[in-house]
C-alpha cells in the first residue's frame, strides 16, 4: 500500500460518520410553518367590512332616530304593492283568532259572477295535483304515497272534520299539521280555499242521504231505482199465434 492512501481513506470515512443530520424537530417544524403560512394567507383575505357595516337590524334599538327604533313607518303617501293581505281573512281563515267557515269576501265576489261550479272545478283539479298522492281521490287517507309507507293521514270523512270549520282546512294546507308539510308556497291562496271547498263537497258526497235532495230529486230518484225499472214478468209482450206478424 502506498504511503497516504490509509490515511486519506480514514479521513474521508470520518467525515461521512460525523456529518450533522437534521434533529427530528426541525423535520417536523417546516410542515407546521408551512401549513401556519398557508393559513396565514387565507386569514389576511377575510375582511370584517360586510359584518361591521352600519345598519339597522329589525327589532333592535337605534340611537340615530329619536324614539330609539329601527323599523320605521312607510312614508306617507306610500302605495303597497303585491302583498298588502288587507283581507286577513283570505290570508289565514280566521276572523280574529277563530276559525272562519264561510268564504272571504273575494271569492264570493267570483263566485257570484261564475258560479260555484266553476270555484269547484279549480278546487278539484288542485285537489288532484297536490292532494290525492296522500288524501286520494275519495279523501279517504288511502293515496298511494300512503300505500307505499307513508304516515296515513286521517280520513276526510270522520266525524271530527266533517265538524270542522272550512277555515280549518285552508289553515292546515297553509302551515302544514302533524306530518304534513305546509303548502302555502305551492299553492295560492285562492286556490287553497277552492281546495277547502272542494273537500266540504266531498265530504258531503260521501255521506250523503235521500234527505238531502229535493222533492223533485228524491222522485226522479225513486223512478230510476232498480226495483221500479224491472217489468213484470206477466206483464212480457206474448209471442203472436200461428205465425202472423204483429
Amino acid at each position: 500500500m502506498r504511503p497516504g492512501v490509509f490515511s486519506k481513506t480514514s479521513i474521508l470515512w470520518r467525515s461521512r460518520r460525523c456529518r450533522i443530520k437534521p434533529s427530528a424537530q426541525k423535520r417536523f417544524a417546516l410542515p407546521v410553518l408551512a401549513v401556519l403560512f398557508v393559513l396565514g394567507l387565507g386569514f389576511s383575505g377575510c375582511r370584517q367590512d360586510m359584518q361591521n357595516q352600519p345598519k339597522f337590524i329589525p327589532l333592535r334599538s337605534n340611537t340615530f332616530f329619536p324614539d330609539q327604533r329601527s323599523a320605521r313607518d312607510p312614508v306617507p303617501g306610500t302605495v303597497a304593492r303585491d302583498h298588502l293581505e288587507e283581507d286577513t281573512y283570505l290570508f289565514t281563515g280566521k276572523h280574529g283568532n277563530v276559525l272562519g267557515n264561510d268564504l272571504p269576501a273575494e271569492l264570493l265576489d267570483e263566485v257570484s259572477t261564475k258560479g260555484l261550479g266553476s270555484l269547484l272545478q279549480r278546487g278539484q283539479e288542485r285537489y288532484t295535483i297536490y292532494c290525492t298522492p296522500c288524501h286520494a281521490r275519495a279523501g279517504d287517507g288511502r293515496g298511494m304515497i300512503v300505500q307505499r309507507g307513508y304516515k296515513q293521514p286521517p280520513s276526510f270523512h270522520e266525524q271530527r272534520l266533517r265538524n270542522a270549520p272550512l277555515g280549518h282546512f285552508f289553515d292546515v294546507m297553509s302551515n302544514g299539521f302533524g306530518a304534513m308539510p305546509d303548502y302555502a308556497a305551492q299553492i295560492n291562496p285562492h286556490d287553497r280555499w277552492a281546495i277547502a271547498t272542494y273537500i266540504r263537497v266531498l265530504q258531503r258526497s260521501q255521506n250523503a242521504s235521500e234527505n238531502d235532495l229535493s222533492p223533485e230529486e228524491r222522485k226522479n230518484l225513486n223512478a230510476q231505482s232498480p226495483e221500479k225499472s224491472k217489468i213484470p214478468a206477466d206483464s212480457k209482450t206474448q209471442e203472436p199465434q200461428g205465425g202472423a206478424k204483429p
